[in-house]
Parts: C-alpha cells; structure tokens; sequence
C-alpha cells in the first residue's frame, strides 16, 4: 500500500495544476465536435489519478481553492460548478486533509453563498458537508460506503442502490453482454467485510493523521477475525453521535477513535482466515443491469428493492399467467366447516392431545386443507403486490421512513425518455389512492443519451436527431454536456471493442467509474414537462387511447399525395409543365383550436382551418423562457417548395381531420408508439394523478369557508426529474 502522507513533489504540483486549468480551459472555449469528449476524459482522468494515489488530494485541494476564489473575483460562473464538484469529490477520495485546508474550504463555499441560484444553493449544501466532516473527518467516506453497500447500521440505516436500464432500440443484442460485463465489474465477492475494512482504515487515518501507523494498521484489520464487526458498530456509533453533537468534546472524541486505532493493532489475529487487503480506495456503489424488455420491468425491480428479495427471485410482481397456472392446481374446498358435518374418526383425530411435537402431530393428521389460492380481478396488480408483500416474512411497506434510496439510471436517446415518462405517470397512478412504494423508497432519475445513429449505415438526406433533450439538458448545464453527453458516443464504442475481444481480458471501470460520479455528485433535477394526449380512432366503435410523450408528437397523412414539383414545372409553356397537373396535389383539410401561451400568463383562446401534408408538436423547452411550459406546433405545406407555416407556442390544443381521412400519430419518434387511423387528437399538460384523488371539499390547506384551497395555486403537472450538476427551477 502506497504512503498515505507522504510529501508531494513540486513536479506532481506542477502536473495537476495543469491537468486542473486544461478543463477550466476546455470549458472557456468554444464548444467544438469531439471537445466535450475531451473535457469529461480530462475530469476522468484527474479523479482516477487521485483514486490511485491518495496522497496527490492535498495539493489539488490547495489548486481547487485558488481556482474558486479566482472564478468568484473575475465572476467566471462557468468555472464555478465544475470547480464544486471536483473539490467535493476528490475530499470524498482523500484520506487525510490538514486543519487549515478545512478552514479554508469552508470559508470559501461561504463566499459563494451570495451568488445567484443555483450557485448559492450547492455552494450551501457543500458548506455544510464541509463543516461535518471537519468535526468528524471520515464521515463523508462512511456514509457513502454503507449506503452504497448496505452495511447494517442503527444509527444509518440507509440504503442505496443503481438500477441501470438499457433500451433494446439503442443497444443491438450483441454489445448488450458486453456492455453488462463493463457496468457490473464490481470488487469481486461483494463480501461486507471487505468494505467495512476500507471503513475502519480511511476513518482512523482521516481522524489520527500523520500519528497513525499505515501498514501496520493495514495488516492488522486483514487477519482482524470476529472482532471486526464490533469495532466497525463502535465505529460508526463515535461519528455519528460526534455529527449530531459537534459542539462536544473534541478531545474525547480523539481518545475514543485511539481506544479503538490501539484495540485493532493489539487484538489477536486469525490467520488462517484467507484476508483480502485492504485499501482506502473508494468502492464502486452496488449497480445492477436490466434490458428494459417489458414497461413494469422498473416497477418490479423498484418492489424487489424495497422488499429486499434476492435478485435472482423475482417474486414480489406475480404475473397474471403465473397465477392462473397455479390456480389449477388449487383444491376446491366441498365440506362446509362445520366439525359436524366431519367423519367422527377424523374429528377424534384432530381432538386428541398430542404426544410430541407440532411438526410430528401437524403430519400425522389424517385431516387436512391442502393450499387454496385465491384468485383476485383479472389485471389488478396492486392486490398482487400487496398480498407478495404480506407473504414475504413480515416485510412492509408502510414504513414511513424513506430509508431506501433507487437510482434509476436509463440509457438510451428520446425514444428512451418517452418510455420513462410513461412508466413514470404510471407510478404515480398506482400510489394515487394507496402509497406504499413511494412512502419508503426515494426515487431518483437520471439519464446517460446513447444513441444508435453511430452504428448505423449513412441514410441519405440528414438523419432525425434522436438527442433532442440531451441537447437541451447540455445547454442547461454545461457540466452534464461535458461528462455525460459527451462521453455517451463512447459507450457503444466501447462496448464494441469489448465484445471483439476475449473474455479473459481484464474489465474496463471507465463506465463504472462515469456512472459511479454522475449518481453521486448530480442530486439537482431538471424538470423536463410531459404531455398527455388522447388519441381517438375512427369507425363505429370511436374507440380512445390515452398516451403521454416527452419529447415531440408527430402526425402524418399517409394518403395525402405530397408535390414534388420543380420550378421549371410550374412555367407554362415547358415541356414539364404539360405533364404538372396542380389539381392532382392536395392535402387534408384539419381544424385547430388552442389556447395561445403567453408570458403573461394571459391564455388565449383560438381555433383555426387549415390544408396540411403533416404537423409536428414539439415539447423541447427553451432555455430563454424557462418558465414557460408550453409545445411549439408547427405545421407542414402540402408543396415542400414553399417555405412552412410559422410555428405557435401553445399550452394545449386539439386537432381534428374535417374529411373523411386519417392520420398516423408518432410519439417520440419511437416506432413502437404508432398509432394510424386516428380522426382526432387533443394535447395537454399532464397532470400527476395523484392529485386527481385528492378531497375537493373542506380540504385542511383552505383558508376559510368561503375561500378555495390553497391546491389551487400549487403546480399539478407531471415532470421527468432527470438528475444533472446544476438542476434547473421549476
């Protein structure tokens, strides 16, 4: 194991002080192609040298420093939220950091506080982190890997975990093993002690310093036998009671942290337990990989989770075939329960006393009920999820407390946020009237844009951007469209040359380690709007379907024949103008109402008729008008020679074909959500359903009798939170 303190040369200074302004230069520039690739290996790279060499941190926290306050005094914002989160993250990697540099972190962050939103915000948060672990040095470290790791605790009972989610459209099934290899290379044997070593180390040498003997506290806590489950509790027991209260004893606290540093050098070694070394390194959190095959494949694993069932049994969602096949083998009961309707031999059989045990009288019984099962509605699966929960040893999920923390990580382009936004509004309709999964699990999103567009052969004409919200997220926040968009088009890459290689080749952490730093640092959410529309089909039986989409809505008249003349076609007396009949070219004639958005707030309503080939209702927001939650509708001439119709912001609108035609409605521009024969369509804000539930008279938020509740005022549309570094208002 490499010197924890030991000094750093002026050459290694030097180094990350350049390896430091390279990014800070990369984000001033110009965004250019392949430079927001450069900028996440820039951070890549800078965080993997300090995970390798611990003893680098100390003077890259002096580095962060000087860059912060020189951002604050030239008033370089674009530098500030980049400059947060690596100072933040590299003290999670460090092992031990001076007095003085704690002072001068916080003090800082402190001066950032006046800044704008969302600066101040995470300059606060950060603040306060900074604080608690200079009064418990070695927190941060611990609550990460016990979360991550689910290191049974008391007084942290919490628990985290990575759900990752590919679409099947994106990912071709051959890079999907490969793929898997690379995000599920964890420490190998997944053993709790391994990570409660890592624990024991980093804390004792973050709270003893330069005092604490490295190696030989190293080889101790490996062949460390039943002991160390102990000391890891007393461990954990000192820091947190030491965060709750910081104005305590420090000096008790030291001597508390040297009582159990001297107990693990002195206490007997069991060597012949095979012992794993152990390191300061910070883990890789637990992540599990799903191809997201079915739409309640993330409700299911989401119930697993909260009932801590195995990941190879996934019983907590029976499926409906499931439980028709063990209907069948059901027994249908024919006595009435009454004793006297009983034979006397087996009524005297069950009233005799027994002589042994239970177990022996339980099956010498000549009388019993074999298992009934009991069939609830057909496609009711909150009754077959309550009754797995009931079944599962006394686990429930009434738990007030939100001890549990998913991380629903997807990946995939609009197509894949369409499915998310769907699965998302479904959720929240199946807690609406009984919350039982939200009420202890803590949901969290977030999105890595990969898209298929690279793989595939060049189309002529240009190809339709599959990365329009990841396009808006990179504008919001410039860190997200460095580490995260940037290094997306790497990930199918990346996969493929894993899959032409052997299998005995060592795994790549480069996706591990992207992953592991997105769903640590980013907790601020933007709030991409979803709509809803109801889509009404033509015929007798006017049937309806009622869908949501994120990303834009599409409509197409396929019968409508398109013009594709030319400008010599149209000059009379050309040899091309006797062959041009204008008549023959028309398109469908379609009535529009809306409401017209403004940023007063002052919704206008308007209808209008117009002759159409196509339409396209866009949902990407705009960075100008934030605050405006509004679709773009834009619509398209039967003569592509003539420039568009101009394009209208609207808050809902409804569209109907005025002949006896149809039109097909793309969502997402996901094949799989098609829907032809559509007479009618109408689009709106989705509102979350959990609202449509709640009391409308005499609710506790009112002011009076006679005045309405204060639910009015409050924002009931359904958004997708997607996880970023900066967030955005809502």
């Amino acid at each position: 194991m490499e010197e924890a303190f030991g000094g750093v040369s002026s050459v290694v200074e030097s180094s990350l002080y350049h390896n430091v302004h390279s990014i800070l230069r990369e984000l001033d520039c110009e965004p250019q192609a392949g430079s927001a690739s450069n900028k996440g290996m820039l951070r890549w790279t800078l965080h993997n040298r300090v995970d390798r060499n611990p003893s680098v941190s100390v003077p890259l926290l002096r580095v962060l420093i000087k860059e912060l306050e020189k951002a604050e005094r030239i008033d370089s914002k674009i530098r500030i939220i980049p400059l947060l989160h690596t100072l933040v993250y590299t003290v999670l990697q460090s092992v031990f950091i001076p007095e003085d540099l704690y002072r001068r972190m916080y003090f800082c962050l402190k001066g950032l506080v006046t800044l704008p939103v969302p600066y101040s915000a995470i300059a606060l948060y950060y603040a306060k982190q900074m604080k608690m672990e200079q009064n418990a040095p070695g927190i941060l470290y611990q609550r990460r890997v016990s979360a991550e790791h689910n290191l049974c605790s008391d007084l942290y009972p919490f628990h985290e975990k990575v759900f990752v989610f590919v679409d099947p459209a994106v990912f071709p099934p051959s890079l999907v093993n490969a793929l898997k290899a690379d995000v599920e290379c964890t420490d190998p044997g997944r053993d709790p002690l391994i990570f409660k070593r890592r624990v024991l180390l980093h804390t004792l040498l973050a709270g003893s310093g330069k005092k604490c003997q490295v190696d030989q506290l190293a080889q101790s806590l490996e062949h460390l036998g039943e002991e160390l489950e102990l000391h890891f509790q007393d461990l954990v027991t000192i820091l947190e009671q030491r965060t709750e209260d910081a104005a305590s004893d420090d000096i008790q606290y030291k001597t508390r942290l040297q009582e159990i540093y001297q107990d693990i050098l002195t206490a007997p070694k069991d060597r012949s337990r095979p012992a794993s070394p152990a390191e300061t390194q910070l883990p890789s959190p637990e992540v599990s990989f799903h191809v997201w095959n079915k739409e309640d494949d993330i409700w299911n694993e989401l119930v697993n989770f909260a009932l801590m069932v195995p990941a190879d049994r996934n019983s907590a969602c029976l499926e409906e075939n499931d439980l028709k096949r063990s209907s069948v083998l059901s027994t249908v009961s024919t006595d009435s329960g009454i004793e006297g309707d009983m034979p006397i031999s087996e009524l005297s059989s069950i009233m005799l006393e027994s002589q042994g045990s239970s177990e022996e009288h339980s099956s010498s019984q000549s009388f019993y009920r074999r298992p009934c099962v009991r069939c609830p509605k057909a496609g009711n699966r909150l009754t077959l999820m309550m009754e797995a929960i009931r079944g599962n040893g006394g686990c429930s999920l009434t738990k007030e407390e939100k001890n549990l923390t998913a991380r629903i990580l997807v990946m995939g382009d609009d197509r894949t946020l369409g499915r998310l936004a769907k699965t998302l509004h479904t959720i929240r309709k199946r807690e609406a009237r009984h919350l039982l999964l939200t009420k202890r699990v803590n949901i969290e999103i977030y999105y890595i844009p990969v898209t298929d567009q690279t793989l595939s052969p060049v189309q002529e004409g240009a190809p339709e951007d599959m990365l329009t919200l990841a396009g808006y997220l990179g504008r919001v926040d410039p860190w997200y469209d460095c580490n995260i968009n940037g290094l997306g088009a790497m990930i199918l890459k990346l996969a493929q040359m894993k899959s032409t290689q052997s299998e005995s080749s060592d795994p790549n952490t480069f996706l591990l380690d992207i992953i592991s730093y997105y769903t640590r640092v980013s907790q601020h959410p933007v709030h991409l709007p979803i709509y809803s529309v109801k889509i009404c089909f033509s015929g007798l039986s006017s049937s309806t379907v009622e869908e949501v989409f994120v990303a834009q809505l599409a409509v197409d008249f396929p019968e409508v024949k398109r013009c594709r003349a030319t400008f010599k076609d149209t000059i009379k007396g050309s040899v091309r103008y006797k062959k041009y009949n204008p008549q023959e070219f028309y398109g469908a004639v379609v009535s529009v109402n809306y409401t017209k958005a403004s940023i007063s707030d002052r919704e206008k309503e308007m209808g209008m008729s117009l002759q159409i080939s196509g339409m396209l209702i866009n949902v990407l927001p705009s960075c100008r008008v934030r605050s405006l939650h509004s679709v773009s509708i834009s619509f398209q001439d039967i003569n592509p020679s003539r420039p568009s119709k101009n394009s209208f912001r609207a808050v809902s609108a409804s569209v109907r074909v005025l002949e006896e035609q149809t039109f097909t409605v793309c969502l997402d521009k996901d094949p799989r959500k098609t829907y032809q024969k559509v007479q009618s369509i109408e689009v709106s804000p989705c509102l979350d359903p959990g609202y449509s539930h709640q009391p409308s008279t005499k609710s506790k938020y009112s002011l009076g009798e006679r005045s309405e509740p204060l639910g009015k005022y409050v924002n009931k549309t359904l958004t997708l939170p997607i996880n970023t570094f900066c967030g955005i208002e809502q």
